[in-house]
């Protein structure tokens, strides 16, 4: 008989991006990049647990505070998905986001840029191929 492989993981739930200030980094993901927040609610020691999402998305983007072992300033890894990155690109740059050059890697690949939050984390913004 072989054996199981799989779990019972269905989707990604949250990913934790580090920051150093909770409501500078809320004023950012809702005010400027047009986030919901969806949880904001105290736990332990104090501590806030906010989550932000762009509307309609199941994942959802913690903000964890100082202190949660990942110092704020990374390359987080995360990958948005745009119908239009020139148009992101663009309203970004407007509102004063730190945004880098639209990338094209030719045929095939979708545009992007990367964007940092005010500690400096890393994120990536990808548009349609």
């Amino acid at each position: 008989m072989a054996e199981e492989n799989t779990t019972r993981i269905v989707m990604v739930g949250t990913v934790g991006i580090p920051v150093a200030d909770q409501e500078r980094a809320l004023e950012f993901y809702v005010g400027t990049l047009g986030f919901e927040k969806r949880r904001d609610a105290p736990f332990g020691g104090g501590m806030r647990w906010i989550e932000v999402a762009p509307p309609g998305a199941t994942t959802t983007v913690a903000l964890t505070p100082p202190g949660t072992g990942t110092a704020p300033g990374v390359d987080t890894g995360i990958r948005f998905s745009t119908e239009d990155a020139e148009a992101d690109h663009a309203s970004l740059s407007e509102r004063g986001a730190d945004v880098g050059d639209i990338l094209r890697f030719g045929e095939g690949v979708p545009p992007m840029f990367t964007v940092r939050d005010p500690d400096g984390n890393t994120l990536y913004i990808v548009g349609s191929a």
